[in-house]
């Protein structure tokens, strides 16, 4: 028996990245999960890599009907929903003087309004179930005030403050509202960005001393995500080696 048999979670930016393997950890403890990214030739690979009964649809979460469809999809073919993990995001590395008004947007419309478009359909469809795990990926640089990321760090610090609010609008409902803040880890997009020259540094400021990879920060998700966490909502574990510590 797992801790999710039975359960359906939707997992965004799960074609790679700590999105991918959250999405993995729900499904090999029995959960049947859509593998949701704008980058559905990944999610299709990750799926298939998962088995069962899991699948994969394309979205782009900062698009209402985008994420209307990848609702209608989900609960036509498993007839409700359990979990949201929200882990879709752009990370980015702009220096305040270059950040025009148009990348901030950019950056907000997925890693901010993707987050209450996808809270929105999700919530309203857990409502009818009775019950609901929303987990919503932070940040700790919105306690680092890490540079050359300002937009990253103003929409994950609304993450956190959205998911305090949201946990009092949806406790009635038997839904909890939950965040993760991992530190800086090796990921694909990671490696694929300036970002990556920060190990040393962040790991020299951490109490553990060791480079943070997806699969230190999945169990969290995955006990936020359980039946478990059934009394804890509207908090935010950070899971960053001991980096932050407030």
């Amino acid at each position: 028996m797992g801790r999710f048999d039975g359960r359906v979670a939707i997992v965004t930016g799960s074609a790679r990245g700590i999105g991918g393997a959250a999405a993995l950890r729900l499904a090999s403890e029995g959960a049947t999960v859509a593998f949701a990214d704008i980058n559905e030739a990944g999610a299709k690979a990750k799926a298939a890599e998962a088995g069962k009964d899991c699948f994969a649809v394309g979205v782009d979460v900062g698009d209402p009907d985008s994420v209307a469809r990848l609702h209608e999809s989900v609960l036509a073919r498993c007839g409700k929903l359990d979990v949201l993990v929200n882990a879709a995001a752009i990370v980015p590395f702009v220096a305040w003087n270059d950040l025009t008004f148009e990348e901030w947007r950019r950056v907000l419309r997925v890693n901010l309004d993707g987050l209450f478009l996808m809270c929105r359909a999700s919530s309203e469809a857990m409502r009818k179930g009775g019950y609901g795990r929303i987990v919503s990926l932070c940040s700790n640089s919105i306690f680092a005030g890490t540079p050359n990321m300002a937009h990253y760090v103003a929409a994950k610090g609304g993450v956190m403050t959205f998911s305090r609010a949201l946990a009092t609008e949806l406790g009635g409902d038997r839904i909890t509202v939950n965040c993760v803040a991992p530190g800086l880890t090796d990921t694909e997009g990671v490696q694929e960005s300036p970002h990556k020259d920060a190990f040393e540094f962040c790991e020299m400021l951490q109490a553990i001393k060791a480079r943070g990879t997806p699969q230190d920060i999945v169990p969290a998700i995955a006990f936020l995500s359980s039946e478990e966490a059934h009394w804890i909502t509207g908090q935010t574990l950070v899971a960053d080696g001991g980096m932050v510590r407030w």
